[in-house]
């Protein structure tokens, strides 16, 4: 069965080169587009897809606040977020908002297919520049607070984690066991105090800008 895909992008001829574009990918459907939010919100509910691939920059509602305001209605189809920029307030408050992953526009086809893939299985796509700011943020040693410092071997998990490989994947990387990968994660959460990967990557940016 092919994943489906929603698009929401507001300028028309980038919108039509998204959708030839995802028309080229043998494992994947876009289903229909939309231009703005609050078309978005209107219609999407009402027949959802796997994956919604959302435009940051939109007129009217954002499209951080558009991927929150269908989070709490669409509690099984991922958000990634597409954009232009490379804005690191913008990744947090897009993760902050439920979005799974987060690619640049400018990604090759393949770049875009492998992120919807890699949603579709439980991974968090990130741009390979993208990740590198997300990892840049681990990389900061964390502030007197309590929580304990991220080992080398942890901070090459969240690495991995940050470019959207999914367990099994960062298994054969590190030529751990699943299980090993599975502590790891364990082992960071339980460190800084969160529940999943996203809000780790949430919550040390809030430290680091406090």
């Amino acid at each position: 069965m092919k994943k489906t895909v929603v698009l929401v992008e507001d300028d028309a001829g980038l919108r039509q080169q998204l959708m030839r574009t995802l028309a080229l990918a043998p494992d994947i459907r876009c289903i229909y587009a939309v231009e703005s939010a609050e078309e978005a919100i209107k219609k999407i509910p009402l027949d959802p897809p796997d994956v919604i691939l959302m435009d940051i920059k939109l007129p009217g509602m954002s499209g951080i606040a558009c991927a929150a305001t269908l989070r709490r209605k669409l509690s099984r189809t991922d958000i990634v977020m597409l954009t232009a920029y490379e804005e690191d307030d913008n990744i947090f408050r897009a993760l902050k908002a439920g979005a799974s992953g987060y690619i640049l526009k400018s990604s090759p086809p393949e770049e875009i297919f492998d992120a919807i893939r890699d949603v579709y299985s439980g991974g968090s796509p990130f741009s390979s520049h993208i990740a590198r700011k997300v990892v840049h943020f681990f990389q900061r040693p964390l502030k007197e607070n309590g929580e304990e410092k991220l080992s080398p071997r942890e901070i090459e998990v969240l690495e991995l984690l940050a470019t959207g490989l999914i367990y099994k994947e960062i298994s054969d990387q590190m030529n751990i066991s699943l299980e090993t990968v599975r502590t790891y994660v364990k082992r960071i959460c339980t460190k800084m105090h969160v529940r999943g990967r996203v809000e780790a990557i949430i919550k040390f940016n809030s430290e680091l800008t406090e």
